[in-house]
């Protein structure tokens, strides 16, 4: 074992709380060795094959009392420099155990805004952030009369699924009502989802305009943005997948910056004030709404992007920010965009042809394939992961984009039909 990779009483030490799934947990880890920190992994999966999970510190997630609980009586005085959540399910929990151990964190309760929809909408109305109307449905009892008075189109979303899992556009009506049996029919099958969260959802008002991302980085209370990413693909519905992100943005610098300051504003109603924050938001004329705000880093394999100009990733930005350690963060030359490529049908992938042509198209860095052959397809809105990713950098946005289409359009992908037995 190195030097570097030996654990040691000097060195800071993080507590990093993941579901045992998360993709993000191999990224941190890295990132830890290159800063030279310990990263202990809080997770579930004893006997997980993924080895820092394995020799972490073992909760059952799905009971966070008694998972708090634990962390406290095995890490409380043991150094702990800072707790990090890595997904939507955990940063409550890791916000909670920073709180009882001391030490620096969002508010428990700001952490929750930020993974509900609806509690996050009221926040920020109270707050007097412009946000579309709304309603919180019943999905048990008939839609359209308790959407009284909302215009149409509106668009249906789950109060906690993230990665536009769910979320359904509806132009009258009976398209509501249909959206609604849909949606609730997947939350059904959504076993951590609290009793509430699988029989309510959030219809709102449909926002016309463009959407961007922003990737930002809190410190007490200040935000820093540390990228703008453009989503030219227009998202009008009735599925909001999300595929091509491009940085940085191409939108007029007096945009950006009201983009820039809206997202400030969210963060400060819900009360967020340490870490990294994930924004959406929709630009309509004069307007920046915001769709979301998560105290988290970017989905996907996307942070993969974010090379700053002392070459280093986002990651690395994160957990110098938990320990205190300042870091440059100016971004880097050029332009960079991925495609998270979409599921075109379902069925079961055979394979995926034009790959190696897709990979040389100038500009391109990479085209990860993450699905295996027999696997699965289901498209959005039931399904909740990619077929894979293609990274590009250029000189320009437009150039990244390009690159990004075209490899796009060299891949092929074969399905076969699924057959399910029926049981009864």
């Amino acid at each position: 074992m190195s030097a570097a990779a030996r654990p040691g009483r000097d060195r800071p030490r993080l507590l990093l709380i993941a579901p045992p799934t998360s993709y993000r947990i191999a990224p941190y880890a890295a990132a830890a060795a290159r800063l030279d920190l310990d990263l202990t992994i809080a997770s579930q999966g004893e006997h997980s094959l993924v080895s820092a999970v394995a020799r972490g510190l073992h909760l059952d997630l799905r009971e966070p009392e008694r998972a708090l609980a634990r962390i406290v009586e095995a890490l409380n005085g043991a150094g702990i420099a800072a707790v990090l959540g890595t997904d939507d399910s955990t940063v409550e929990l890791a916000s909670r155990a920073a709180q009882a151990l001391g030490l620096p964190h969002n508010p428990p309760e700001s952490a929750r805004l930020a993974r509900r929809k609806d509690l996050a909408r009221a926040r920020l109305r109270a707050a007097g952030v412009p946000v579309p109307e709304f309603r919180v449905v019943d999905l048990i009892r008939p839609v359209v009369p308790q959407c009284a008075g909302l215009d149409f189109p509106v668009v249906v979303k789950p109060l906690m699924l993230s990665g536009s899992r769910g979320v359904i556009r509806a132009d009258d009506g009976p398209a509501l009502e249909a959206a609604c049996r849909r949606l609730h029919a997947i939350l059904e099958q959504e076993k951590d989802a609290a009793p509430g969260e699988r029989t309510r959802a959030l219809v709102e008002r449909y926002l016309p305009g463009v959407e961007v991302a922003v990737e930002g980085m809190l410190s007490g209370g200040r935000m820093e943005t540390l990228a703008l990413f453009d989503k030219p693909d227009p998202l009008e519905g009735p599925f909001f997948e999300e595929t091509y992100y491009v940085t940085p943005s191409r939108l007029p610098r007096t945009v950006q910056e009201r983009i820039r300051r809206r997202t400030a504003q969210a963060c400060a109603a819900y009360g967020l004030c340490e870490g990294p924050v994930h924004a959406e938001l929709r630009v309509d004329g004069a307007q920046a709404w915001i769709l979301e705000v998560a105290a988290r880093t970017i989905g996907g394999h996307c942070a993969r992007l974010l090379r700053f100009g002392t070459g280093l990733g986002l990651e690395e930005l994160v957990l110098a920010h938990a320990v205190g350690r300042a870091l440059e963060s100016r971004a880097g030359a050029g332009a960079a965009g991925v495609l998270m490529i979409p599921i075109p049908r379902a069925g079961a992938l055979r394979r995926v042809e034009g790959v190696l042509a897709a990979q040389r198209v100038p500009g391109v860095e990479e085209v990860e394939i993450s699905v295996r052959e027999g696997y699965e397809l289901v498209p959005l809105p039931e399904g909740s992961s990619y077929l894979g990713f293609i990274f590009a950098r250029g000189p320009e946005p437009a150039v990244v984009e390009q690159a990004l289409r075209q490899a796009h359009a060299c891949l092929r992908v074969v399905t076969a039909p699924l057959w399910k037995i029926a049981a009864g």
